[in-house]
């Protein structure tokens, strides 16, 4: 699998070679409908063994702060349909208002967010949520997004019910076909650089190259961003 960066405008963004283009197109649907979500369930059933100790100890230290450890947050799933999503608090308590107030206090801050939906210099996050970012750790608990059936190991990144204007002002229809991924081709190309209407063709890009293969191509590559701790 070959990935080629041309860029991280809308306009000049990461896509994959057209050897990527599935000739099988039958096979490709059975993957689809049946076979993804039993691979989601057998890797999440072996998985469960070695990550619930993770879990719990990263529980316990977050929690030391006095605050919940788990942060439970709705988000846009397939079909548009919107569940429950849930992640280890990374953030200072009322991080929302803090967005606020600072985007307000700071005009460049507030452009930042518009365009990216995220800050590269983020004063909410708080220390222990600095390494878990680091290191992918956070959404360890969507383990159990995949077992529910909210979300599947791989696939396009779930976005906040109030981003999905943005969404499809961009133009994006793939995601609400798909169940929204743990990781996904955005993840491991281009997290850091890219606005958030640039998903929109790393979502395309990864529905009309859908199979097993790639899946698990991606699941390994995620393994990578978690050993390089290039995570945020």
């Amino acid at each position: 699998m070959a990935f080629y960066d041309i860029g991280s405008s809308a306009e000049d963004l990461v896509v994959l070679d057209r050897s990527l283009a599935p000739r099988r197109g039958a096979l490709r649907g059975l993957y689809a409908r049946l076979g993804k979500r039993l691979v989601d369930l057998v890797l999440a059933v072996l998985m469960l063994p070695v990550l619930l100790p993770v879990i719990g100890l990263i529980w316990l230290w977050v929690r030391c702060d006095g605050h919940p450890a788990l942060f439970c947050q709705p988000r846009v799933g397939q079909d548009g349909r919107v569940f429950a999503c849930y992640k280890f608090r990374t953030m200072v308590p009322g991080a929302e208002g803090v967005l606020a107030e600072i985007c307000a206090r700071d005009p460049a801050i507030a452009a930042e967010w518009a365009t990216y939906q995220k800050l590269r210099h983020d004063p909410r996050i708080t220390r222990a949520g600095a390494w878990l970012r680091k290191l992918s750790l956070d959404e360890l608990p969507q383990i159990f997004n995949v077992l529910k059936g909210d979300m599947s190991l791989v696939g396009p990144r779930p976005f906040l019910p109030a981003q999905e204007p943005l969404y499809r002002q961009a133009g994006g229809r793939a995601y609400y076909r798909m169940r929204p991924g743990v990781t996904g081709l955005w993840q491991i190309v281009s997290r850091h650089d890219t606005t958030f209407a640039a998903r929109v063709h790393f979502d395309e890009t990864y529905g009309r190259s859908l199979s097993l293969r790639r899946d698990l191509a991606l699941i390994l590559r995620t393994a990578g961003v978690v050993l390089r701790r290039t995570g945020a």
